[in-house]
């Protein structure tokens, strides 16, 4: 009786260096990085060396590609390793934990992540009382009249959290008849340009714009908004990660005049979606 031993050939050992790293980057379920990892310490130092996890993080978020650095908090050391390999095994950890935590299996839904308003293009105070409507109502804001019926608004809006993964925003215009609401809506995601603009944001008057503090590192397409009053939503092609926790709406085009000044007016309630 002849028994022969079964032949095993370790591909990332036997290819080519490029081949298994094209072959490591099409990987479906980022789980599987993790997993790939733990086969071998020859398999650890193949990812972590080939950045495997921060291809497939920027690949899925290409906002990423803004981070510079990776720093990981240490209480036995304050001060991180800055050798190459404790740099690739640090950014290896962090990417690999951000694309699990990212799945949309793990996603926390939360109907309003919306912290603050930071600023407005203008603001309307008469009609933006907010003791009107009562603390359980979403923030309400009204644009000044505008002779353009095409002058743009905008609107600046901290986020619940530094990192959030975006997948639809809510608008909705002022209940009543009738709706003062713009043509279009188009959305960006970004970051202070510096720490002292960050700084300076916790004192920023809203009623002074603060575009040219910002990055503004995801723009969407314009969407139409449906002249009704209602909540609409508007998803996203894909989830986006917000890096920064800021949001702009920019409100495109005016489709009422008031009677009384002859001028045109934006009226809406908003709400954003995360998960």
């Amino acid at each position: 009786m002849e028994f022969r031993a079964e032949t095993r050939v370790d591909f990332v050992l036997w290819m080519e260096n490029n081949v298994s790293r094209n072959i490591l980057t099409r990987l479906n379920d980022p789980a599987d990085v993790v997993r790939v990892a733990a086969v071998s310490r020859f398999w650890y130092q193949f990812v972590a060396t080939n950045e495997i996890s921060k291809q497939l993080c920027l690949r899925k978020f290409p906002q990423l590609s803004i981070i510079a650095r990776v720093t990981e908090p240490d209480e036995n050391d304050v001060e991180c390793s800055n050798s190459s390999w404790d740099t690739l095994k640090r950014e290896h950890s962090v990417y690999a934990s951000l694309l699990e935590d990212t799945e949309k299996s793990n996603f926390c839904p939360i109907s309003n992540c919306i912290r603050y308003a930071v600023s407005a293009s203008s603001t309307n105070h008469y009609l933006a009382r907010r003791d009107i409507y009562g603390s359980s109502i979403p923030p309400f804001w009204s644009s000044i009249g505008h002779s353009d019926p095409n002058a743009p608004e905008t609107l600046i809006y901290k986020l619940i959290a530094d990192l959030c993964v975006i997948t639809e925003i809510q608008i909705q215009p002022l209940k009543g008849k009738p709706i003062w609401c713009s043509k279009y809506v188009r959305f960006r995601l970004g970051h202070p340009k510096s720490l002292r603009d960050k700084r300076d944001l916790l004192h920023w008057s809203r009623e002074q714009p603060a575009d040219h503090k910002f990055i503004w590192t995801y723009t969407s397409q314009e969407f139409p908004m449906r002249q009704e009053n209602c909540l609409q939503n508007f998803k996203l092609p894909e989830p986006v990660l917000c890096v920064g926790g800021y949001l702009q709406i920019e409100l495109l085009g005016r489709t009422l005049k008031c009677d009384l000044d002859d001028l045109f007016y934006i009226w809406s309630v908003f709400n954003t979606s995360l998960s």
